[in-house]
């Protein structure tokens, strides 16, 4: 068990009141998770403060309590430190508590808009099949070798974060690949961490109900890469014309991958069908199973960072040839009748669903249709609505605007809002259907043979969150369902 000395290592407290040596049992910044001998740390989120939860902290046992104020009622029994910053000092401690496992284990970040998921579970499936053990965190799950585990935010806490990479070391996992969401950066849930490598995919608008505006979205982006440390590397997309704005004030390596210009890993698209990738990448020539020019990205990605870690370039290609990505992310189905291909992605953001419907287009046949099944998430950015809408009526034949995630709004605002951007010829081939299992059968529907039906937005996810309840709903298994119920 650790002393409050011993998880102070890195913290540089303003006051300590009480007993530095006091045991600490275990750490946490939600009262309800305090169990005796506990550390509390009051941190000050969005929707609440843990300021306001120490005395509740104290009654379930906390004898610890870390906080930016001290309380006006000190306990005798309890030794409170004060800090500058307790979303900062959260990870140091955490770090410190569970014995500095990213001091035994070599931690690959990837952050950007869109293609986190799929490269940090690509670079996952990668070095498995290389031999090595290892460890994912990602928004659709975590793994610590061959254990499964959900995972209910694209980054967790400090605390969890630090727990995973102690049990990813305990099970002798040598590297860990995890996404690194902006909220993340900003929350500082990554502090503590000693990265060996960063990846910067892309930028687009996103999350600006959190950060917002674009400049400071791209901020807290570029500062994943400002905090890398010297000896780590920071991979970016050259192609992305923010890319090489991420490593300006960095002290890592400096390395870029692209498509179009000169890179350090440069890559080129030979081949884009519905079988797959045929590219060069380093002058070699490579055949993938995943599709589109969005993937090819993914897949330079996670060739750069195979060979920035020592791995050799032909066995990099060979393992890459026969991986599939992320579950969701461009996930196809064929109705075993009419043939109809459905594809089920998580494109949520305009960018992404303009890069999932171009990579369609370029196979869709004279007189094949294409119809978008997409809604906008609730409490969300808001901005994004009428342009999810116009880039679906624009690139499809039909368009079918429906609920998502509308956590605690009302589903039928957000339709108002997406169909606001509409012109009157879109609106003419957009159809509004709240139900999104109803939406996806009348898509189904009017589906002919060998059409192509498109499901947008949600990808992996098994839920739907209306008003605070997740429902279970997986866009996977309606479409599957449809197809054998109306015999499709």
């Amino acid at each position: 068990m650790a002393t409050l000395h011993d998880i102070l290592l890195n913290v540089s407290p303003i006051k300590v009141v009480g007993d530095r040596s006091v045991s600490v049992g275990s750490l946490a910044i939600d009262s309800r998770k305090v169990t005796l001998g506990c550390a509390f740390i009051a941190v000050r989120g969005t929707l609440s403060d843990g300021h306001e939860f120490i005395a509740k902290a104290i009654e379930m046992g906390a004898m610890v309590i870390i906080c930016e104020s001290l309380p006006e009622a000190i306990k005798e029994e309890v030794t409170y430190v004060q800090v500058t910053n307790t979303a900062e000092a959260t990870g140091m401690i955490a770090d410190a508590f569970y014995g500095f496992p990213s001091k035994q284990i070599k931690v690959v970040g990837i952050t950007g808009t869109n293609g986190k998921t799929t490269t940090a579970t690509l670079l996952y499936q990668l070095f498995e099949s290389l031999g090595f053990k290892c460890g994912l965190l990602s928004t659709v799950q975590n793994y610590i070798h061959d254990q499964v585990e959900l995972s209910t935010h694209t980054t967790p806490d400090a605390i969890s974060i630090q727990a995973l990479l102690r049990r990813m070391v305990d099970a002798g996992c040598t590297y860990a690949f995890m996404e690194v969401s902006s909220h993340a950066v900003h929350q500082r849930r990554i502090a503590g961490i000693r990265f060996a490598g960063g990846v910067f995919t892309n930028i687009t608008h996103d999350h600006l109900d959190y950060h917002k505006t674009f400049e400071e979205y791209i901020r807290v982006k570029k500062q994943f890469f400002d905090d890398l440390p010297p000896g780590s590397f920071a991979l970016t997309n050259a192609d992305d014309k923010r890319g090489m704005v991420m490593l300006q004030n960095t002290v890592a390596q400096k390395c870029t991958y692209s498509l179009k210009i000169p890179a350090t890993i440069k890559g080129k698209v030979l081949e884009n069908t519905l079988t797959g990738l045929v590219m060069s990448i380093d002058k070699h020539e490579a055949h993938f199973r995943m599709i589109g020019t969005f993937n090819a990205y993914n897949l330079l990605a996670v060739y750069g960072v195979a060979k920035l870690l020592g791995e050799d370039e032909m066995n990099v290609l060979e393992v890459l040839s026969k991986l599939r990505g992320a579950p969701g992310r461009f996930e196809t189905f064929m109705s075993p009748v009419d043939k109809i291909l459905g594809i089920v992605d998580y494109a949520h953001t305009p960018d992404a669903l303009i890069n999932v419907l171009a990579t369609i287009n370029q196979f869709r046949k004279a007189g094949q249709q294409l119809l978008t099944v997409v809604g906008c998430g609730g409490d969300r950015d808001k901005t994004k609505r009428p342009i999810m809408a116009q880039v679906a009526c624009k690139h499809s034949s039909k368009a079918i605007l429906t609920s998502d995630n509308p956590r605690s709004e009302n589903p039928e605002i957000i339709l108002d809002e997406m169909q606001a951007g509409l012109t009157d010829p879109q609106k003419r081939k957009c159809f509004r259907i709240t139900d999104r299992k109803e939406a996806i059968k009348i898509a189904i529907t009017l589906a002919h043979p060998g059409d192509i039906v498109l499901i947008a937005g949600k990808g992996h996810e098994n839920y739907q969150e209306i008003k605070g309840i997740k429902h279970h709903f997986d866009d996977r298994e309606i479409l599957k369902e449809t197809f054998e119920t109306l015999n499709k």
